[in-house]
């Protein structure tokens, strides 16, 4: 599922370009000139594009998953009461606990399934469209898109420090071309300030997800609704595997690992409708 959206489509273009470019800061500018005497630079080099790697195939999966669309009836019914201003007849979309009507749509949707303007379809769980990913977060990618945050957490945190080290190094040296030098501490500010732009981007990301599972609710009803819930530790176990899957939590951070899986019966739909 891909959506034709020029702005997620440029967000993407911007993800791939800030990650090589990262990529080549670290290890043109970084590892080659402060670690290539030290096992430690091969070290880091293969570390840091394993990274990149789990991050590219999460994204990719976040991308291209399908967020859990709510098919459309096979058959066209008769929607008109939703679009009239009568209250009698008027259904209501903000229900939670029950299945609603989409006015866009015009078909049924299951609870906490909302409609996305840019999808143009209802998405179950869905709990935000990010442009970064051109794609709906919703039941079925949300793992991937977690994922996604973190390992850009970790590749920002990883780079600053690389290159917090290798400044440290380099003040033990004497380096005389003013050109190389000059170059590397262009590229290393550049790094930083991206690095440090990104990570409180993913943090706050991040504290929202976490904040909406725990919660019982997305980013969509935590505006309307700012209760804060206590869960003990398995409890908060069962909310996240409903995120990430019934596998062992190590496995969680694995893009290889898909999310559960939710079955959509066509008749329950059909019949808890009346259709």
């Amino acid at each position: 599922m891909f959506v034709k959206d020029p702005c997620g489509i440029v967000c993407i273009i911007i993800t791939y370009v800030a990650v090589f470019y990262a990529d080549y800061v670290v290890v043109r500018w970084v590892i080659l000139h402060s670690l290539q005497d030290s096992l430690w630079g091969p070290f880091h080099v293969v570390a840091f594009n394993i990274i990149i790697l789990l991050l590219i195939i999460s994204h990719l999966k976040a991308v291209c998953s399908d967020p859990g669309v709510v098919p459309l009836l096979q058959s066209r019914m008769d929607f008109s009461d939703i679009h009239t201003d009568n209250p009698e007849t008027k259904i209501e979309c903000d229900e939670r606990d029950s299945w609603t009507v989409c006015t866009r749509c015009e078909t049924y949707r299951p609870p906490k399934a909302c409609h996305c303007r840019i999808c143009k379809r209802c998405v179950r769980r869905m709990d935000h469209h990010c442009p970064w990913i051109n794609n709906c977060v919703g039941e079925q990618n949300q793992k991937y898109f977690i994922q996604f945050l973190v390992y850009v957490g970790i590749l920002a945190f990883y780079a600053l420090g690389l290159v917090i080290t290798s400044w440290i190094l380099e003040c033990s040296r004497c380096n005389n071309d003013i050109a190389v030098k000059q170059s590397r501490i262009l590229h290393c500010i550049i790094l930083v300030l991206e690095s440090a732009l990104f990570g409180m981007f993913v943090i706050a990301m991040l504290v929202d997800q976490f904040q909406g599972i725990l919660g019982e609710e997305n980013i969509t009803e935590h505006m309307q609704n700012n209760h804060h819930y206590k869960r003990n530790s398995s409890r908060t176990l069962v909310l996240l595997s409903q995120v990430c899957g019934k596998s062992h939590p190590i496995l969680w951070m694995f893009p290889c690992q898909n999310p559960p899986r939710y079955t959509f019966r066509k008749d329950a739909y059909l019949i808890d409708h009346e259709v």
